[in-house]
Parts: structure tokens; C-alpha cells; sequence
């Protein structure tokens, strides 16, 4: 049975649970009040289980089929409010793949309100050389689908996933689509409060992943594996491509720390079908087999990799997966068709989630073996990529590590991570949130940095203590921090307060400035409207974040 419609909903109610949750469209407009159901006991509402016959009640229940397909067709989603933003975030490293180099993530959150209160989160990676959007046009794509879907009349899950397929198609518009499918997808499972898990299929609710070494130096990358290897790690993904003899010299380092590791090679498209089976020729010599060589040749290269896929398997034992070659359905049936790889990797960033879901029931079918990877997105959308990958249970390979190689974490909830291991509980939704108003704060701290120095040009501190804007840190985080001390109260703005009550060198500073400016009216007449200004720009949440050094 399809695992997406394999969990049997039971309820103690004699009536059906959807006469209270859902509300039919078919003669409401936005404008029609809701009806109010009294609410049902959270414990008498909902008990899952799979739907086969040993787990069945015997006693009289209502009973209905429960899972993604089926709420598909049957909640009713009413979108209130949508939005989307940068979401930033440095990473610890730089991560290094044969096509590109990432610094830090320039992502879009997607947050979407229902009108009952139900809120989802989605993300849409932004990887260059990967994705087709770059962070300008994913926020501009997202406007339109926002407007588009704050204006829609009520409709069901289905319709309106469908509605953001038409709003967001192809290939060039699939990250975001994928951010939007995955907000709905959790205002979904929130609003029937179940984990997204669970409405996969629950098949099981936790995951082991691999972690990922990008292109570094061999001693590098062996201080890496050491550190995975203390941390519990026992599949390393080797990121190789660029050079095929410091390949083989970075995975012999490895080798050395990491003896026991399993390895997964990805060479992101960037060998020529000979120089893939070279390697694979280097590395049986020195006794290393990897249990996956994922990519090998450019996307479009697909005569070499069904060469390199028969020789990996047939003379080594080495399965070969199709990650960027396999963007479409289209893309799916050609190499499911023509057995051109043993793997095909799923990545809801290059395919949508219901593209994605679309593939794994071809190649489950087909009896091909499923990867699921990401690229680098935080705890949001890994976290639905996990609990999909958790519910579905049906995936060889797992590759749900970026969130791991970021330098901080903006995602409030969401899985537990302990090591390779990320468990679930039974949170709503996929249980992950960001505050919403400070998520693009770095981009704030540069603006902080512009504001700060345009103060010191205007004469609030001397000429000489001017910092260039490496320099600016420390001494604004003064600054306003002595701004923010020097004076007693925050509801004058209009100067009420003298500038000796302010007190200090700044109130003493803001005179001087008046005076020099010919007694003009300046916009701040006193500390304590600077101070005020600062609060009413949501300053305090940016100054709290700023480290005192770096």
C-alpha cells in the first residue's frame, strides 16, 4: 500500500472529524464568517496507526484512510497571510564543490498564515550553479505567489498545491516552488496537528545521516574526518572533481584518520567518463571501494554516465546515482528507462516536493534505490526533507547535513540532532520556526554600521575616532550601548527631557551638533530621541546580537 495513504485515522467522535475541522467551499467566499466547532480533546482525537488488519480495532470506531494523498483531497486551506524574506546565514567554512564555491547562505524563508491561526514554514536553498533562481528573483517570484495566494478563495491542499505548480513551474522556478509546497504542507499538518512524519507514512521517526567534506586540502580534510569520526559520523561525502590526483590524495588523508568510514564520492559533474573510472581504478588499488559515486559526469553526459554506470557496478560493486542529471519526471523516466544509474537522488530544492513525490512512486516502482540530499539549507527545509525521508523509510542513502556545516542556527525547534542521528517527536508540522522579524539581521548590522558612521560624520564623536568599517564593531556596539544607558526614559521623543537629565558626553555631543549646525532643527534634539529613534527601528534585538569581538 502506498505508504502516503497507509496511516488509518481513528476519533471516539460518532461524526466524521472533518465536519469539525474542515469548512466546505463550495457556497463560502472569503467574506462568509466561520463557523465555530467546539474543540475536541486532543487525546480523544487523534490516534494513529498503520492501516494493516493486526492493527485494527475490533469495536465499532469511525474510521477513514489518513495520509498526504488523502488530505489532499480533503483539508481545506484558506491562506491569511504569506511572505517571504532573505534568509542569511554565514557557513563555519567555505563549502567547495567542483562547480561552484559557497561562503555563506543567501536563502528565502517562506512563512504562510491560514486564516484558523495554522502557521508553515518553508525555505528555498539558493546554491549558484545548482539552483536556476538566485536570491533577487526567488524573492521576487515569491512576492507574485503571495499575492496570488492571499487572494484565492478557500480551496483543498490539492488545489492549492497545484495553484503554486501554476503559479511557480519548471525547473527554473522548483526552489521556491519547493518553499511554498513545504509552508502549506506544515500549515497543513499543523492545523490537523499530527508531525509531518506521520502524515508521510510514519515509518519510523528518526534518520541517520552522512556528513559532507567539501573540496579542502588533504590535511584539511583529515582534521574534518577526525572530527566526524569523535562525533559519531560513519559515512563521509567526499566532495571530489576539480582534480583528480588531489582527489585520491585527500581521500588516502582521510583514509588515515577515518579507517572504518564508509565513503559516498560526489563529483557534482565534474569528470569526464574516463577520468570517473580512473578513479574508481586508483582507489580499488588501494583497497577502498565507496558505496556510492553520486554524479560522475556533467548533467547532460548521458551516454557517459550509463558507461560509467556499468563499469562502476560490473567490475567494482560500486552503485552510481544520478543527482543533477535527474530534474524533472521527464528526466526520471530516461533514467529509469534506459538504466543509465542504480540511484536517483531526490532533492525537493531541484524538484518541488510534489515533483519529488512523484518520482519516488516511478522508481519505487521500478525497483530503483532512492537518495535524498539538499543543498545548503538550514534546519527548515532539512527538516521537512527529513521527515519525509523518516516517513517514507524509503531511502538507501541519506544526505541531511548542511544545517551541520552553517556557523549558527536560526531555527527555533524542529528535529534533535545528536550527531548522525536526527529524531523526531510528535511536534506539529515539521516542528521548526525562525523569529521572523530578525531573521535577516546581518543584513541589518550593515545597515546599523552605514547609520553609526553617518552619526560620526555629523559630528556626534570627534573626527579621530572615525573607525574604517572593519573597525566599526566594537566601538558602535559602545556607542549605542551608551546611548541606549543615557537616559531614563524611552517616551520622549520630542526632547521633554533635558539634555543635562539625558545626561553625559552625548547629550553634551548632540548640543554641540545642534549649535554647529546654525541652531537648525535636526532631527534628534536630545539622547533620549536618538535613544527612542534606535528602539522604534527594532535596534535593540540587532545590538544584542553583535558579538563583542569576533
Amino acid at each position: 500500500m502506498d505508504p502516503l495513504c497507509s496511516s488509518t485515522l481513528y476519533s471516539s467522535a460518532q461524526t466524521s472529524l472533518f465536519s469539525s475541522l474542515l469548512i466546505s467551499t463550495k457556497h463560502r467566499n472569503k467574506t462568509t464568517p466561520r463557523p465555530h466547532a467546539p474543540r475536541v480533546p486532543h487525546r480523544e482525537l487523534f490516534i494513529f496507526r498503520c492501516a494493516d488488519a493486526s492493527t485494527r480495532r475490533s469495536q465499532p470506531a469511525v474510521a477513514m484512510s489518513f495520509g498526504f494523498e488523502s488530505l489532499k483531497e480533503t483539508l481545506t486551506i484558506d491562506v491569511g497571510r504569506a511572505e517571504g524574506r532573505p534568509l542569511d546565514v554565514p557557513l563555519a567554512r567555505p563549502f567547495t564543490i567542483a562547480s561552484s564555491r559557497l561562503d555563506r547562505v543567501g536563502n528565502v524563508a517562506v512563512r504562510v498564515e491560514l486564516h484558523n491561526g495554522s502557521v508553515g514554514w518553508g525555505e528555498a536553498p539558493v546554491l549558484p550553479s545548482v539552483t536556476a533562481e538566485d536570491q533577487s528573483s526567488a524573492l521576487a517570484a515569491a512576492a507574485d505567489a503571495c499575492r496570488v495566494l492571499v487572494r484565492s478563495p478557500p480551496m483543498t491542499l490539492g488545489a492549492v498545491l497545484a495553484e503554486v505548480g501554476r503559479l511557480l513551474p519548471g525547473h527554473d522556478l522548483a526552489s521556491i516552488r519547493a518553499g511554498f509546497e513545504m509552508a502549506l504542507i506544515d500549515a497543513a499538518a499543523n492545523s490537523i496537528r499530527i508531525p509531518l512524519w506521520r502524515l508521510f507514512g510514519g515509518a519510523s521517526n528518526s534518520i541517520t545521516t552522512d556528513i559532507t567534506i567539501p573540496i579542502v586540502s588533504p590535511s584539511e580534510a583529515a582534521e574534518l574526518a577526525a572530527k566526524y569520526c569523535r562525533q559519531g559520523f560513519s559515512t563521509l561525502k567526499l566532495k571530489v572533481g576539480k582534480d583528480l590526483n588531489s582527489d585520491i590524495e585527500v581521500l588516502r588523508a582521510i583514509r588515515s584518520v577515518h579507517p572504518d568510514c564508509s565513503f559516498i564520492l560526489d563529483a557534482n559533474e565534474g569528470y569526464k567518463s574516463h577520468q570517473a573510472i580512473e578513479v574508481l581504478d586508483k582507489l580499488h588499488a588501494m583497497g577502498v571501494t565507496p558505496i556510492l559515486f553520486e554524479q560522475p559526469v556533467h548533467r547532460d553526459d548521458w551516454e557517459g554516465l550509463h558507461v560509467v554506470s556499468q563499469i562502476a557496478k560490473d567490475k567494482y560493486g560500486v552503485s552510481v546515482a544520478a543527482d543533477e542529471s535527474c530534474r524533472s519526471l521527464a528526466d526520471a523516466h530516461k533514467i529509469i528507462q534506459g538504466n543509465l544509474a542504480h540511484v536517483i537522488n531526490i532533492k525537493l530544492a531541484k524538484l518541488g516536493v510534489i515533483g519529488a513525490l512523484e518520482i519516488i512512486s516511478i522508481a519505487r516502482e521500478a525497483g530503483v534505490a532512492l537518495m535524498i540530499g539538499g543543498m545548503v539549507e538550514t534546519r527548515l527545509a532539512m527538516g521537512f526533507s527529513a521527515h519525509l525521508a523518516a516517513g517514507l523509510g524509503c531511502f538507501s542513502f541519506i544526505d541531511l547535513d548542511t544545517p551541520l556545516l552553517l556557523s549558527e542556527d536560526p531555527v527555533i525547534g524542529g528535529y534533535e540532532a545528536s550527531g548522525a542521528i536526527y529524531k523526531f517527536n510528535n511536534s506539529r508540522g515539521h516542528g521548526g520556526f525562525l523569529h521572523w522579524d530578525n531573521i535577516s539581521w546581518p543584513a541589518k548590522k550593515l545597515y546599523v554600521f552605514s547609520k553609526f558612521r553617518r552619526l560620526l560624520r555629523r559630528g556626534v564623536c570627534s573626527e579621530d575616532e572615525q573607525p574604517s568599517l572593519e573597525e566599526s564593531k566594537g566601538l558602535m556596539k559602545q556607542r549605542l550601548l551608551d546611548l541606549f544607558a543615557s537616559s531614563q526614559s524611552v517616551e520622549d521623543e520630542g526632547g521633554s527631557s533635558s539634555s543635562s537629565s539625558s545626561g553625559g558626553d552625548d547629550g553634551r555631543a548632540v548640543e554641540a551638533l545642534t549649535a554647529r549646525r546654525g541652531g537648525g532643527s535636526w532631527r534628534f534634539r536630545s539622547a533620549t530621541g536618538l535613544r527612542c529613534r534606535l528602539l522604534r527601528r527594532a535596534w535593540r534585538p540587532v545590538l544584542v546580537a553583535i558579538p563583542e569581538s569576533d
